[in-house]
């Protein structure tokens, strides 16, 4: 990577922008170059190709705090980008010998990071580590001769929300999703030698990585490729169906006390979508610590119990996994039941909703 030429990403934090941006510079940009991103995003969530988001993050958390997520191109496990997280990506020709070689494109910047006082080495899972810690995750993806290995360098991030952020609620769920490996994780920033800010840390990186003087060192974006961009951006990465509706066929199976009435979930999703949902009642047979959580202590009928789950397995069959989906189904149409049942049945139904989308805590 002798030549590397520096796309300017005119410094955009969006971060469907800067993936687009990536795919396209991969797909399109003169072949006889090999590229170099830099980059940082606004706070988002950023799972691998085959991963399923909700065993990987805590879904709740991201959506009632307006952190987005989204899904890239390559395998992986699952990262969380912020304003103090800074991205590299190499987008190069396809060589056999650099597939699965991260040690091809990530020593040039451990010898960087070393040279600033960071006791950087690499693992045998592709990361870099500083004492132990990981300050940095790679991936990488191919396609049609050309390729690109990318990755994180948490340089000043807000290390709690990373733990609090990849902690999936959904535990019981069933796929071959590709899962995360959690590691404990630090920023580059407390082991420098010197203090720097994290523009001045990107500006090292380009440097190390791009000698001074090339007059064809920069590769700015013209008209046609910002138009190109946004048409990646907003057919992929901006689209729930790739973001989330992507992540692998998997089932979920689980039991709760709802009104006395002891509720078995099966569920199955496929494409983000109820393919195949059941809903059973039965009188209780064995103490409610035998279930998930009890939920309502008070009782509703059997029957009606039974009407009612009927019902919401025959609305939500091919509906969006999703929990607004869910929730403008389950408010939509009227159940014929006397009034004295009513208020316990609409207790049911929000028991019901939060065992199909709800923690298994």
């Amino acid at each position: 990577m002798e030549s590397l030429v520096f796309i300017d990403n005119e410094d955009i934090t969006d971060p469907a922008t800067n993936l687009a941006i990536e795919e396209y510079a991969l797909r399109y940009l003169a072949p006889e170059h090999d590229y170099l991103m830099l980059y940082r995003n606004n706070p988002s969530v950023i799972v691998g190709r085959n991963q399923n988001v909700l065993e990987e993050i805590d879904d709740t958390y991201t959506r009632e705090s307006g952190i987005r997520v989204l899904r890239r191109l390559s395998g992986g496990g699952t990262v969380y980008h912020d304003p103090g997280n800074l991205n590299f990506s190499f987008i190069t020709r396809y060589e056999q010998s650099r597939l699965h070689n991260f040690h091809f494109f990530n020593a040039p910047i451990v010898r960087i990071l070393r040279s600033h006082g960071v006791p950087a080495e690499m693992n045998d899972r592709n990361d870099i580590l500083a004492n132990g810690r990981k300050i940095s995750g790679s991936a990488q993806f191919s396609s049609k001769g050309r390729m690109f290995s990318h990755g994180t360098l948490l340089f000043d991030s807000k290390l709690d929300e990373i733990d609090r952020i990849l902690s999936g609620r959904m535990k019981k769920i069933q796929s071959r999703s590709h899962k995360s490996v959690r590691s404990a994780v630090a920023n580059i920033s407390g082991f420098l030698r010197e203090p720097m800010d994290i523009i001045t840390f990107r500006n090292c990186l380009f440097h190390g990585l791009i000698p001074d003087g090339r007059p064809d060192s920069r590769y700015t974006l013209s008209k046609t490729d910002r138009m190109r961009i946004r048409e990646i951006r907003d057919s992929r990465y901006r689209t729930w169906e790739w973001n989330i509706g992507r992540s692998p066929r998997f089932q979920l199976t689980r039991s709760r006390l709802l009104k006395d009435l002891n509720v078995t979930l099966s569920l199955e999703v496929q494409k983000g979508h109820i393919e195949k949902l059941q809903l059973y009642a039965a009188k209780p047979d064995r103490p409610a610590g035998s279930f998930t959580r009890t939920t309502d202590v008070s009782t509703l009928d059997f029957e009606t119990g039974k009407k009612v789950l009927d019902t919401i397995s025959h609305r939500l069959t091919g509906l969006r996994y999703d929990p607004d989906a869910i929730r403008t189904a389950l408010a939509n149409g009227r159940l014929e039941v006397h009034n004295s049942e009513e208020e316990p049945v609409a207790g049911f139904i929000a028991g019901v909703s939060n065992l199909l989308y709800g923690s298994d805590e």
